[in-house]
C-alpha cells in the first residue's frame, strides 16, 4: 500500500513538473540601466566652460538595454531619438540655465529617465543693435506713437466672439506691463470684449530678431497671439501679404505653444507650423521670439528654437517675407474650431516688453 501511494505521488510530481515547464509565463520586463547624459557645448574648454558663444549644444545618451531615447528641454515636449543624440541651438545672449531630461526605452517598453542641469553662454551678435522697443513703463493708455487699435466685432474671418475696444477695461499699461484683458460682458451686440493692438504705419521693419516677454491668459476659448502681417496688407490682402505667428496659444490646449507662417501656398489650415509644450504659460512669463532673415524664420521660446521655416523654393507663394511687416498683439475669444468655457469671466495677457534687434 505504501509503495503504491509513493508511486502515485511520484507520478503526480512528474506530471506537475512537466506541466510547469511547458508554461511560458509572463514576458520578462526589461528596464534600461546605467543611463548617462553627455552635454557637449560647442567650443567648451577650461577658459570657456559654458561654450564658445555659438549657443550650439549636442546631447548624447547611452544606457544598458535601451533601444531608443527621447529628450526634453526645460520641461518641454519630448523629442524622439533612435540614436540617442540631439542638437539644439540657443539664441538669447548671455549665460542662461537650462535642464535636459533623457528618457531611455527598452524593447519591452519600460523606461528609465535622468535630468541634468547645465549653463550655456551665447555671445551677442557683433553689430546687432536694438532698433525699436516698448518697455511699457508709462502707466495709462499704450504709447500712441507706437500703437493703434483694430476696433470692432466682425469675427476677423475666424468666427471669433469678442468685440475689440480701446477701453482701459480691455487694454492698459499698469505696473510695468501691457495688459490685454478679455471679458465676458454684453457690449455692442457681442458677449465678450477684448483688445487688438497694431503698429501699422507707426513701426514696420524687415528682418531682425524679435523678443516678447509675456504671460498668457487662461480659460477655454481664450486665443492670445503675438504676430505680424505684411505692411502691404491693405493693397494685396491676406494671405498674399504673409503672416508670421510668433506665438499662438489656445486655452483649451493649455501649455502648448504654436508658431506658424501663412502664405499663399499654406494659408487657412497651414501646414507650416511647429508646437512645443511650455509648462506654466499662464502662471509665469516666458520669452517668445523670432529670428527673421532673408533665408529662414526661426521661432523660439526662452531662447530655444522649436520651429524653423525655410522653404527650398522661395517665391511669391512660399516667401512673402522680404518686405516690411508690422506687429499685432491681441486676445481673441473662440472661433469656428474652438468653443468658450461657459464659466469664463475674464483673463489677461500681460506683456513685459517687446524688442527688435538688427
Amino acid at each position: 500500500m505504501i509503495k503504491r501511494l509513493l508511486g502515485v505521488m511520484c507520478l503526480t510530481l512528474m506530471y506537475c513538473s512537466s506541466d510547469d515547464n511547458n508554461q511560458s509565463g509572463p514576458p520578462q520586463e526589461i528596464t534600461p540601466s546605467n543611463l548617462i547624459i553627455n552635454v557637449n557645448k560647442a567650443g567648451s574648454n577650461s577658459s570657456m566652460p559654458n561654450g564658445d558663444g555659438s549657443g550650439i549644444v549636442s546631447f548624447g545618451a547611452s544606457a544598458t538595454d535601451a533601444v531608443s531615447y527621447a529628450f526634453r528641454l526645460n520641461s518641454g515636449q519630448l523629442i524622439a531619438s533612435s540614436s540617442g543624440t540631439w542638437i539644439q541651438m540657443f539664441t538669447i545672449p548671455g549665460e542662461s540655465e537650462h535642464s535636459i531630461e533623457v528618457v531611455a526605452y527598452s524593447s519591452t517598453g519600460h523606461t528609465a529617465s535622468l535630468i541634468q542641469e547645465f549653463t550655456i553662454y551665447v555671445q551677442e551678435v557683433t553689430g546687432e543693435q536694438l532698433i525699436w522697443s516698448d518697455e511699457f513703463e508709462t502707466a495709462g493708455t499704450p504709447n500712441s506713437t507706437k500703437w493703434t487699435y483694430d476696433i470692432g466685432g466682425s469675427g476677423w474671418g475666424n468666427g471669433e466672439y469678442q468685440y475689440y475696444t480701446s477701453r482701459p477695461e480691455n487694454v492698459i499699461v499698469q505696473d510695468g506691463f501691457l495688459k490685454i484683458t478679455a471679458k465676458k460682458e454684453n457690449y455692442m451686440g457681442k458677449e465678450y470684449t477684448s483688445a487688438r493692438l497694431i503698429s501699422r504705419d507707426l513701426f514696420e521693419f524687415q528682418y531682425g530678431r524679435v523678443e516678447i516677454r509675456a504671460k498668457l491668459p487662461t480659460g477655454g476659448g481664450t486665443w492670445p497671439a503675438l504676430w505680424m502681417l505684411g505692411a502691404n496688407y491693405t493693397s494685396v490682402g491676406w494671405p498674399s501679404c504673409g503672416e508670421m505667428d510668433i506665438m499662438e496659444h489656445w486655452g483649451s490646449n493649455q501649455n502648448v505653444i504654436s508658431g506658424a507662417t501663412h502664405t499663399p501656398s499654406s494659408s487657412g489650415n497651414t501646414v507650416n507650423k511647429g508646437e512645443v509644450n511650455v509648462p506654466g504659460v499662464s502662471d509665469n512669463f516666458h520669452l517668445y521670439g523670432l529670428n527673421w532673415s532673408s533665408e529662414k524664420l526661426e521661432f523660439t521660446v526662452d531662447g530655444a528654437i522649436f520651429y524653423t521655416y525655410n522653404p527650398a523654393i522661395k517665391d511669391g507663394a512660399t516667401w512673402p517675407f522680404d518686405q516690411d511687416f508690422f506687429f499685432i498683439l491681441n486676445v481673441a475669444m473662440g472661433s469656428f474650431w474652438d468653443t468658450i468655457d461657459p464659466n469664463f469671466v475674464e483673463s489677461s495677457m500681460e506683456i513685459d516688453y517687446i524688442r527688435v534687434y538688427q
